[in-house]
């Protein structure tokens, strides 16, 4: 039986760094944590704290997952973009904890309720 010939590889996109820096007064670890997490696929990103300042290095991958290989500007319009959205989720989880605590202590009581007229 005659060997296959090994599987061609695709030449890997060229890499492209990108530092993107947050004053740790006004921004929150945990939303780069979070915008670093959802560029997963197609780049990655390293948190370093100097100081009172937060820099994030962002590289491209080579082998992305989605789409062709983004740019230095596309990278960082893009990490821009994830870094906005989870502030804006942290400010709405923030103020709307107590009518989601409500409903779900509704919801819960109610259940709690109809077993307890069931048995």
């Amino acid at each position: 039986m005659p060997l296959m010939p090994p599987a061609a590889k695709l030449p890997a996109a060229s890499q492209v760094e990108v530092a993107v820096d947050f004053d740790s007064s006004t921004q929150s670890l945990s939303a780069l944590d979070a915008a670093a997490y959802r560029l997963i696929g197609s780049a990655t990103c390293q948190v370093e704290r100097a100081g009172d300042r937060y820099i994030c290095h962002l590289i491209s991958s080579g082998y992305p997952q989605k789409g062709a290989a983004l740019s230095s500007d596309e990278l960082r319009e893009r990490f821009l973009y994830l870094v906005a959205d989870e502030n804006l989720r942290i400010r709405v989880a923030e103020k709307t904890d107590g009518v989601r605590n409500v409903i779900l202590a509704l919801a819960f009581g109610a259940l709690a309720t109809n077993q307890n007229n069931a048995g």
